[in-house]
């Protein structure tokens, strides 16, 4: 909600309160205040010209040279580009020396031979958003209505000297969206009156009801909807300060009668409609139900297909408008238009925010309807803007209104304690004082004993319960004076537990290998919602997304880690190293929750290390990915329940991928991205890997055992094993790890060979095995009989034998 801080003080006496000051109080009392602007800051030397002369510019045919009285003894030649500048007109100057929005200073210049002394400025040239500037307006400047004096502040008439404070509202404080209903507000603030807009209520000799008749088949959702005809309507601008007030709240000018709703829609937050009668077809209005399939053409020229679920405005037979939403093209007020029928009705939020969301049409009047409007301002703003319409439009209001009214609107009626106050709030409030917060609130109040009886006016519908009115209290008292006290309770040690633990020295080790943590979207495409998925399974897919893009939960963290890759190497960051922990949803029954389980996954990409003095560059492989896990599971102390198993996963590379296993579990898995869909997201070589967290950090660690330094020698044996190329090196490691026995302390793998000297299917996998006891010195026949029953096993389990 924006609020005009000049047009607050027609309903509020705010002297000695500056638009900061009372930005500041309002926030305090709980409503959030996300800014004050001031419009014409920074802004100076903008006057109002008189066009005395124009003709074209003798070297431009798209230029004009204009004479222009500025209220000063002389008038001075300005050089004109706007296609609609011309003699006679009152426009906005900036003068030489003058400062424009972006610190564009105005200067003498020479447009193809010809001097020009300031220009001739448009409302968007000024720092007014095109959307909301007047279409006749919008390619050209603007042209101020004739009695507009020379020379005087441009800014001011405008409206441009004013402050907007930009409300945050949420959703149950509709009361607020209005100039009233922040005038209550601040009254209740300050401890001031609030000023009502004055209603003369002058009245033609024909009454309203020879004109039109009302009917409401929906009483349901139309409990009252009141109509009034207004005669004579002289279509043309609405009075400039009313246009700048639009303006200034965000709303585009068109005419004066749909001005004149708009701007009583924003004093008193009650949307109303004015249709064209001479248009209706009829002399009846009557409020239904849409019929299934019924079509409707809106104002934004869009055929709209209805459901029974959608309320109409019909003239008896055809729908002329949405109700609480958007009027039809075939009834609205154009310049031809003579006689208006006025609507001002209470429709129930529900319907329209059906109706709403269903044709995916927003608008002023449905944004408040849908929080709730207050009944007893429905007649108000009904006159109001009638009365309105004959000042400003010339019209003859007709006698009385045509109503159709089945609307109970009582006040809420909440009765509390002070004892009850003052206990919530730790307090030790009188009543007298509690009885003036609500007073400043204009609550009517009657108090019986310790009770107080509070009477809510139908403006506060989020009102209705005890705690309602110690909110009220708290606020209005001050958030900062109520006392501050510590809970008293018995004090308990605080800490992590052992999974939070352990998830925290993850992140920590990650981070330390050089990746950065990234926090993407759970939420993803129905495409790429099962892409890379540990567990296959139906995705779930939300009720009502935002988007295709973000309409289903996510299966695997890692397409929304690879979207982060490409974004960045898209703009020159070809080097990445990226983790992520978060969660991943798995469906379950139709009435349940998803499941949700825990991940970690990481994508690597471009150089790992470069060492440039060196000549020296590594880029990132298949065992830089696996890398990382192995030392992240060395931390974590599982590193000997972990084994790596070649594996094919969809949308890796079926050579360069491992599944990993932690105690025969498969938890996860590391490898390449698919050359295939590297390409198809603009990726280069890309490494990655994605496991379950919450099994890894389930596992049983192994406790850290301490050895003294050996005092005795170990004897190291080489072995290069001949085997078939479906044989892998984590097999062979896990037979010889096995045969060992106790005397084998170290195995690793030192080289690969598959050259031309190795005969078809077979490869050669080179060994060192490094023997050792702790207690004393071996001896060869102890080392040797080891090493035997070693390549023993590597012979029978795998068909190994040792390469000459």
């Amino acid at each position: 909600m924006l609020v005009s801080y000049k047009w607050l003080q027609e309903y509020v006496d705010l002297s000695g309160i500056s638009p900061e000051e009372l930005a500041e109080k309002i926030t305090k009392s709980g409503i959030e205040v996300e800014g004050v602007e001031k419009k014409s800051e920074g802004l100076k030397g903008v006057v109002i010209g008189h066009v005395l002369e124009k003709e074209k510019h003798p070297e431009a045919d798209k230029l004009n040279k204009c004479l222009v009285d500025l209220g000063q003894e002389n008038p001075v030649q300005i050089i004109c580009g706007a296609p609609n500048v011309d003699k006679g007109q009152k426009v906005a100057v900036a003068t030489v020396g003058a400062v424009l929005p972006g610190n564009f200073k105005i200067k003498k210049a020479k447009l193809r031979g010809e001097e020009s002394n300031g220009m001739i400025c448009s409302l968007q040239e000024l720092g007014i958003e095109p959307k909301v500037v007047a279409k006749d307006y919008s390619s050209g400047i603007f042209v101020f209505p004739s009695d507009v004096e020379v020379g005087q502040d441009a800014l001011a008439v405008l409206g441009l000297d004013d402050a907007i404070l930009e409300l945050g509202l949420t959703p149950n404080r509709a009361d607020a969206m209005s100039m009233l209903g922040v005038a209550y507000e601040v009254a209740a603030i300050l401890g001031r009156e609030v000023k009502w807009p004055e209603i003369k209520g002058d009245e033609g000799k024909e009454a309203a009801s020879d004109y039109i008749s009302v009917s409401v088949e929906a009483k349901e959702e139309n409990p009252l909807y009141v109509a009034k005809v207004v005669k004579d309507i002289k279509i043309g601008p609405s009075p400039l300060w009313m246009q700048t007030l639009l303006m200034n709240s965000g709303i585009r000018p068109h005419n004066n009668v749909v001005d004149i709703t708009n701007y009583v829609l924003l004093e008193y937050g009650q949307p109303l409609h004015a249709f064209d009668y001479d248009q209706l077809g009829s002399k009846q209005i009557v409020v239904r139900m849409a019929s299934e399939g019924e079509k409707i053409t809106t104002l934004d020229d869009e055929e709209r297909t209805l459901n029974s679920g959608n309320l109409v405005i019909t003239n008896g037979t055809e729908p002329v408008a949405l109700a609480g939403v958007m009027g039809g093209a075939n009834s609205e007020v154009g310049a031809e238009t003579t006689t208006v029928l006025l609507e001002s009705a209470y429709f129930t939020g529900g319907s329209i925010r059906r109706t709403s969301k269903e044709q995916g049409l927003r608008s002023e009047a449905s944004s408040r309807y849908e929080k709730g409007v207050d009944p007893n301002r429905v007649r108000q703003a009904a006159e109001r803007a009638a009365d309105l319409l004959a000042r400003y439009a010339g019209g003859t209001v007709l006698k009385g209104s045509v109503e159709a009214d089945t609307l109970k609107a009582e006040p809420a009626v909440v009765s509390i304690t002070l004892q009850k106050i003052n206990s919530v709030l730790g307090t030790e409030l009188v009543m007298d004082t509690v009885k003036d917060i609500f007073n400043r609130l204009q609550f009517e109040t009657a108090v019986e004993g310790d009770e107080i009886i509070v009477t809510v006016p139908t403006r506060r519908g989020d009102i209705t319960i005890e705690a309602d009115l110690i909110e009220e209290v708290a606020r209005l008292y001050g958030y900062d004076h109520l006392p501050k006290t510590l809970p008293v309770a018995e004090a308990l040690p605080g800490g992590l537990n052992d999974y939070q633990l352990k998830r925290r020295k993850t992140r920590a080790f990650l981070e330390g290998a050089g990746l950065y943590q990234a926090i993407t979207y759970s939420l993803t495409s129905e495409e790429k919602a099962s892409q890379f998925a540990l567990e296959q399974g139906e995705a779930v897919r939300l009720a009502m997304p935002m988007s295709e893009e973000r309409s289903t939960l996510r299966l695997s963290i890692l397409p929304q880690l690879l979207e982060a890759l490409k974004y960045n190497l898209a703009r020159q960051n070809d080097s990445l190293a990226l983790y992520e922990t978060g969660s991943v949803f798995l469906k379950t029954d139709e009435n349940e929750l998803p499941r949700e389980k825990e991940h970690l996954a990481g994508a690597v990409t471009g150089l790992w290390h470069s060492q440039l003095w060196q000549g020296e560059k590594k880029y990132v492989d298949f065992y830089t990915a696996k890398g990382i896990l192995e030392g992240l599971f060395e931390v974590l102390g599982i590193s000997e329940s972990v084994v790596y198993k070649a594996a094919e996963e969809d949308g890796l590379h079926p050579g360069r991928t491992a599944a990993v296993y932690l105690n025969d579990e498969k938890i996860g898995f590391v490898g390449q991205v698919h050359p295939k869909v590297q390409k198809e997201m603009d990726l280069k070589e890309t490494y990655v890997f994605e496991l379950s967290l919450e099994a890894l950090l389930a596992a049983e660690t192994t406790p850290i055992a301490y050895q003294t330094i050996p005092r005795y020698p170990s004897v190291t044996r080489d072995i290069a094993l001949v085997v078939d190329k479906r044989v892998t090196a984590g097999e062979l490691y896990s037979v010889i790890e096995a045969a060992g026995g106790k005397l084998l302390k170290e195995v690793s793998v030192f080289d690969l060979y598959e050259g031309d000297r190795m005969e078809d299917g077979k490869k050669s996998i080179a060994f060192s095995l490094k023997y050792f006891n702790p207690e004393r010195t071996l001896t060869d026949e102890e080392v040797s009989k080891a090493h035997g029953k070693v390549l023993k096993a590597v012979e029978e389990n795998t068909g190994a034998a040792l390469r000459s």
